[in-house]
C-alpha cells in the first residue's frame, strides 16, 4: 500500500511540475520576444538546450537511435514537434497573439488527438468534441475580431496546435529509447530553425530580458520539461497524457495577468470553460 502510495505522489509531482513548466513557456518566450527577433531567440534557445541533452547523455544514459530508418524517423519528428511547432508558436506569439489565448489554442490539443487516435467514438465524445471546437472557434473569433489580433498570428497559433498534435502522435510510435531521442530532435529543431535565418530578422540584446529567458526555455522548459512530457507519452495512454494540456491554458492565464496584466476577455474566458467542459465529456468513461 505504500508502495503504491508512493508512486501515486511521484506521478502526481511530476504532472503538476510538467503542467507549471510547461505554462510558464509562453510567458518567458513572450518576455524574450521583447528583447530579440523570433529566429534569434528560437536559434540560441536550441542551441542552450541541445548542449544541456549533451551534458546529461551519460548521466541519463541516452543513447542514439540505432540503424538509417530509427534515426531518420527521429530526425522527421524533431522537425514537426520541436522545430515546427517551435517557430509557429513564436511567431503567433511575435504577431501579438497574448500567451493566455496562446495557451488556450493548444488546449485543443487533446480534443485534436482524439479525433485523429480513435475511429470510434461515443455520442458522449462526439458531444465533447463539438464543445471543445466550439470553444476554439469563441477564442479564435475574440482574438480576430474583438481583440485586433493578426490573422496571421492567429493562423500561426492553429499551425502550432497541428504541429503539437501529429508530432506528440509521431512520437508516440516511437517505443525503442524514447528519450534518447530528444538530442537528435533538437538538432533537427535547429538545422530547420537555421534555414530560415538567414531570411528573417536576427537580433538580440544583451540584458537579463534576453538572457533569463532563453536560458530558462533553453534549460528548464526545452530539457526538464520537455522530458518529462516524453516520460509521460512513453509510459501513458497519448490521449489521455494529452489531456494535461488542458490544465495549462488556465495557470498560463494566470501567469499572463500577474507578468504582463493582460485578461482573457469574456468571449476567450467562455470558450476555455467550453473547450475544459468538452474534456469532461470526451474522456468520461463509460457506465
Amino acid at each position: 500500500m505504500f508502495v503504491l502510495s508512493k508512486k501515486s505522489a511521484l506521478a502526481a509531482a511530476s504532472t503538476s511540475l510538467f503542467v507549471l513548466l510547461w505554462s510558464s513557456g509562453a510567458i518567458f518566450s513572450k518576455w524574450g520576444l521583447a528583447h530579440a527577433s523570433p529566429f534569434a531567440f528560437l536559434l540560441i534557445r536550441f542551441a542552450i538546450a541541445l548542449c544541456g541533452l549533451l551534458l546529461l547523455v551519460p548521466l541519463l544514459k541516452l543513447k542514439r537511435p540505432k540503424g538509417g530508418k530509427p534515426m531518420l524517423y527521429a530526425m522527421a519528428t524533431g522537425v514537426v514537434l520541436l522545430g515546427a511547432y517551435q517557430i509557429f508558436y513564436l511567431l503567433a506569439l511575435d504577431l501579438k497573439v497574448t500567451p493566455g489565448v496562446m495557451a488556450t489554442i493548444m488546449g485543443v490539443q487533446p480534443i485534436l488527438t482524439v479525433v485523429i487516435m480513435e475511429r470510434q467514438r461515443s455520442a458522449s465524445r462526439m458531444f465533447g468534441l463539438t464543445l471543445g471546437l466550439a470553444g476554439l472557434i469563441m477564442v479564435v473569433y475574440q482574438g480576430i475580431g474583438l481583440a485586433g489580433m493578426s490573422l496571421a498570428g492567429m493562423l500561426f497559433g492553429l499551425l502550432a496546435l497541428a504541429s503539437m498534435t501529429f508530432g506528440s502522435i509521431m512520437q508516440k510510435r516511437i517505443t525503442d529509447n524514447p528519450l534518447g531521442t530528444l538530442p537528435v530532435q533538437y538538432l533537427a529543431g535547429l538545422l530547420l530553425c537555421g534555414i530560415f535565418v538567414p531570411f528573417q530578422p536576427f537580433h538580440f540584446e544583451h540584458s537579463s530580458g534576453f538572457i533569463v529567458p532563453v536560458l530558462w526555455m533553453g534549460l528548464v522548459v526545452s530539457v526538464l520539461a520537455t522530458l518529462l512530457l516524453y516520460r509521460l507519452i512513453a509510459r501513458g495512454n497519448l490521449v489521455n497524457v494529452t489531456s494535461l494540456f488542458y490544465l495549462v491554458p488556465a495557470v498560463t492565464a494566470v501567469m499572463d495577468y500577474l507578468f504582463f496584466g493582460n485578461r482573457l476577455a469574456g468571449l476567450s474566458m467562455l470558450g476555455m470553460v467550453l473547450i475544459i467542459v468538452g474534456l469532461g465529456f470526451v474522456f468520461r468513461k463509460a457506465g
